[in-house]
């Protein structure tokens, strides 16, 4: 049989090479700058776009979109055109699919700092954003699955599997979470609210993980590590079922991030019985690539690339052992809203995702300017650099959760709390000192890296058109019965159709009775939608990122009732778009924050916590005491309410704007009252009013509920 002549598009992964290592330092940087803030919150310079409130969602946006999605990329396109044997489907999508990327990222981080959020952790970006995510993610599939169609090897390599369920998983998380009502052009309100947002969000939030950060760089790991190691892979069948039992599985544990909130308890124990059950699939691949070393561990001793591929496995095991332990409410009981979760992602980020990019960067780059590795002794120091960066980085964080759960949960033996709520966050100071010199040692490790690439490229000669020959597909005449998934293999769309029904049946089952059940979301009477300054309120609140330090969630355990108040409920939370109930702890629970306090007390908390909080780590939000509150705006947020069903008076939108400065007067002359003159029209009256009212519509009911319960 003849052989066809054809050229890898080599440029194409070298664009998405420079962009993952630019990315990667930035997002680090921005991390780095974030973990310091949150003991050293002067650093922010009292300036609106450098709080932790919105450096964080840069950070985790960079990390996860810039760093590991650049990265992806370039590995997929890297191995797809080898596994395929077949160049790129499309040049032009490929540029299309790199500059378009570029941008959303570009555009996130303008957005993001400027306070442009929809407040909802991983997905913060507004809807002119998801509209180019969506077309730039649709034109990578074209291209992806072009070059499947027109491959020249018949059967589709364990790598494409994982490569073909991420693309048609993460299109479908994105457009269901992504539902909202446009009020300006980057301005939203989320579809959903409360109760069902929260589950929508954790069921994208959670498999965002699993299908962007996970699923794709497992088939990353299933290429390179057998190329780096020059053997098979350990097990075909093996990988046939962590395949299909982790993309079966991981769909339904999101709801183990909302243990013992207002989700329905049915919802709840689903999300607590597939996370534990996903510890299967998730070791059988980490088995099946520490198996595939078998033999070559002298090789590994020697091999920069193979280390961090080994700690990255092994890290990948610990992340999908300490998940499922932490789905368990015994555990989640302990280490939710604490440092303890912090810790965990970053197990899973800076060792599985972070230290597999290092190895695909090590691989590739030699091999597109065609000469070895500038510096194998460089390469190892940054391996040992990241991975103590690591430990130091993890192991305080895990003593903080540790440590902050107890402290939350202490009772004096008269049965009163033992710690103010501050005590418990002064007290882990040291361990968030440690963790930012943890990080500033991976990024000092991922610096030697960028010096040895760059030395790399200085010495080599870049191969842009990379020359190979296969012979052309042909259908071959079947000879006696083939294995069914040696079948399905031949066949791309039917394994991405049948990708999707196994990955949309468990999203399906959680979400239909939650949305069509009305009993799953009872409502209360006493709950009314926020007057029209209540609503601005809460929006300078979501645009500051209160939600990233602060939970609206009292769960019904002893210590948090005593703490905050009556334990929240489902109804609570029908006009809330999007929820605000949080995952991070850093100050205290505000579900009951209404009425605590005189609005003198929030007017001096926002111009400087520690005035009325000594030793509070909060930055100060000065701006908010000068900016004059968009009442241009009012109108068009009570219409978008109005469409989501929030039930205000018919033509409301024409006068809320009255309503709205009526109750700014009262507030500016309470303010008044304690010696504070502020004019009725600044952003911080807006703020108090919201801050004012949560919790306040059920804040009186009796307390005997909790305990007949």
């Amino acid at each position: 049989m003849q052989l066809e002549k054809f050229y890898y598009d080599n440029r194409i992964v070298r664009a998405f090479g420079y962009a993952t290592v630019i990315f990667g330092v930035v997002g680090m940087l921005a991390g780095l700058y974030a973990a310091i803030q949150i003991y050293l919150p002067q650093i922010s310079m009292n300036l609106p776009y450098t709080t932790f409130g919105r450096v964080r969602p840069l950070h985790t946006n960079a990390i996860i979109f810039a760093f590991v999605g650049n990265a992806t990329f370039a590995g997929v396109y890297y191995s797809l055109q080898r596994l395929c044997k077949a160049r790129m489907f499309s040049d032009k999508l490929s540029w299309f699919h790199f500059w378009g990327w570029q941008a959303i990222i570009a555009a996130a981080a303008i957005t993001l700092l400027l306070g442009k959020t929809t407040g909802k952790e991983y997905a913060e970006l507004e809807w002119p954003i998801d509209i180019a995510i969506t077309l730039v993610w649709v034109a990578f599939g074209i291209n992806m699955f072009g070059t499947i169609i027109k491959r020249r090897e018949k059967h589709l390599y364990v790598a494409i599997w994982f490569y073909i369920a991420t693309w048609i998983t993460v299109a479908m998380l994105h457009i269901v979470n992504s539902i909202e009502i446009p009020v300006s052009f980057l301005k939203s309100y989320s579809w959903y609210a409360g109760v069902q947002d929260a589950l929508v969000q954790w069921w994208y939030g959670h498999n965002a993980v699993a299908f962007f950060l996970t699923t794709p760089v497992l088939g990353l790991m299933y290429y390179y590590l057998p190329k780096a190691a020059n053997r098979p892979v350990y097990s075909y069948r093996l990988s046939i079922i962590h395949f299909w039992a982790l993309i079966f599985l991981y769909i339904w544990a999101g709801p183990h991030h909302l243990l013992y909130t207002a989700l329905p308890d049915w919802a709840q124990s689903l999300g607590t019985v597939f996370s534990v059950m996903l510890i299967a699939p998730s070791w059988g691949g980490m088995l099946n690539g520490l198996f595939t070393l078998r033999g070559a561990w002298d090789k590994v001793r020697e091999d920069p690339i193979l280390k961090f591929m080994v700690v990255a496995i092994t890290c990948y095991g610990m992340s999908t052992f300490e998940g499922p332990m932490l789905s368990l409410k015994s555990v989640n009981a302990i280490s939710h809203f604490t440092d303890w979760t912090i810790a965990h992602v970053h197990i899973g980020g800076l060792g599985w995702n972070g230290f597999i990019a290092f190895a695909i960067l090590y691989y590739m780059v030699p091999k597109l300017w065609d000469t070895p590795l500038y510096s194998k002794k460089l390469a190892t120091n940054h391996f040992w650099l990241g991975t103590i960066g690591i430990i130091i980085y993890a192991v305080p964080m895990y003593w903080a959760g540790f440590e902050q759960s107890l402290m939350w949960k202490s009772f004096t033996p008269e049965g009163q709390l033992k710690f103010q709520f501050l005590e418990t966050v002064t007290n882990i100071k040291p361990f968030y000192v440690l963790r930012s010199i943890g990080g500033a040692l991976y990024l000092v490790g991922s610096l030697f890296m960028v010096y040895n690439l760059f030395k790399t490229i200085q010495k080599g000669s870049f191969i842009a058109e990379e020359a190979a020959e296969a012979a052309p597909l042909t259908k071959e005449a079947s000879h006696g019965k083939e294995y069914w998934h040696r079948a399905l293999e031949r066949k791309p769309i039917a394994m991405l159709v049948l990708s999707l029904i196994v990955v949309a049946i468990g999203g399906l089952i959680e979400m239909i009775p939650t949305f069509l059940v009305k009993s799953n979301v009872p409502t209360i009477a006493s709950v009314k939608p926020y007057t029209p300054l209540e609503l601005q309120g809460r929006d300078i609140y979501v645009r500051e990122g209160c939600y990233t330090c602060h939970s609206q969630m009292i769960r019904p355990f002893r210590d948090e009732v005593a703490r905050y108040g009556e334990y929240s409920k489902a109804g609570e939370f029908v006009y809330d778009h999007p929820f605000q109930w949080g995952s991070k702890r850093t100050g205290p629970d505000l579900a009951r924050e209404g009425g605590k306090y005189p609005d003198s007390w929030h007017y001096n908390h926002m111009y400087d916590p520690r005035s009325m909080s000594p030793g509070s780590l909060m930055p100060q939000y000065v701006w908010l005491l000068d900016n004059p509150l968009d009442t241009a705006s009012t109108a068009g947020k009570i219409r978008a309410m109005q469409t989501l069903g929030v039930p205000y008076p018919e033509g409301y939108d024409k006068v809320a704007n009255r309503d709205l400065m009526h109750q700014a007067d009262s507030i500016a002359a309470n303010l008044k009252n304690d010696k504070i003159s502020t004019p009725s029209n600044a952003e911080i009256v807006a703020l108090i009013a919201y801050l004012q009212r949560v919790g306040r519509d059920i804040k009186n009911e009796p307390k005997k509920v909790l305990a007949e319960k």
